[in-house]
């Protein structure tokens, strides 16, 4: 998780290239607050954002500072604090939607928080509540998500059925019934979230087609326009992206199927760092 103040006096129009997670905005601005745009699409204020929701902006609707906290959940994660995340895969929904009176009553309590690290333990103190309560997903379903982390999207579907035991044909439906996307899908977004942080940091796209196993570079193309709607000269400039290894210091890839949900949102030590207006703190994990 990772908190944002913009501390420039301007409306913001910010291009998102959405992660390989399920991401929460808890709108905790004074005034009109965030926007996003996608598919046409417009939701206001605290928001779920779900895996590959395409072409997605984010701004405010008027001048003046805004701020939030985003949470991003590894879809593992996500099925344990909103169940089968079947819903949520390609939309952007309010977050009153999915978590009801709860999301009132979490953004009021991280309104009147003192400090940015009193924010993240409600955060954490809400998660884990609904984690408690909601099963998780098949221990194969999980190992299958983090066989395509460590690969960073290079394996097959077959391969990963063997990993786990499963015939092709069960991996295939249960992990399409719980992450929401078929094994295929998922694969590519995270080679494609490779891909994306590799053009961000400033490789040329012939180089970063090689490195992240695509045919060339056309592929490449196809790939990038398909998850966002932009081309690799767009994403590799997204603001987006740039802070991402501020913000967002550990990898996806670290976790194993093992870790427990809770200690995948553990409180560590508190940094703080600012870049191009962004004031932006987090709890690595």
């Amino acid at each position: 998780m990772a908190g944002f103040r913009q501390r420039v006096p301007a409306r913001v129009d910010i291009a998102m290239v959405a992660p390989p997670s399920v991401t929460l905005f808890v709108d905790l601005s004074d005034g009109d607050g965030l926007v996003y745009d996608a598919h046409g699409r417009r939701e206001c204020g605290s928001t779920v954002v779900g895996l590959v929701p395409g072409d997605l902006r984010l701004g405010s609707r008027a001048a003046g500072g805004i701020e939030c906290l985003q949470i991003r959940l590894s879809p593992v994660l996500a099925v344990a604090v909103f169940g089968a995340s079947t819903d949520l895969s390609g939309t952007v929904v309010s977050l009153e939607d999915v978590w009801g009176r709860d999301a009132g009553r979490a953004e009021e309590r991280l309104r009147a928080a003192a400090s940015w690290d009193e924010r993240f333990t409600i955060a954490v103190d809400a998660l884990g509540r609904r984690m408690s309560a909601r099963p998780s997903l098949d221990p194969e379903v999980a190992a299958a998500w983090c066989l395509m982390l460590t690969s960073r999207g290079r394996v097959r579907v077959d391969s990963l059925a063997n990993e786990v035991g499963w015939s092709r044909k069960r991996l295939w439906s249960r992990f399409r019934s719980q992450i929401g996307l078929t094994p295929k899908h998922a694969a590519r977004l995270v080679r494609f979230d490779h891909a994306a942080h590799l053009l961000a940091a400033g490789n040329a796209a012939a180089q970063v087609a090689a490195a992240s196993g695509y045919v060339d570079q056309a592929h490449l193309h196809r790939e990038v326009k398909a998850f966002t709607g932009v081309t690799p000269t767009a994403v590799a400039a997204a603001p987006w992206l740039a802070i991402d290894d501020v913000a967002w210091p550990t990898s996806f890839a670290d976790l194993t199927p093992s870790t427990s949900p809770i200690r995948q949102v553990r409180r560590s030590a508190l940094r703080s760092h600012e870049r191009r207006g962004i004031v932006s703190q987090q709890v690595p994990g």
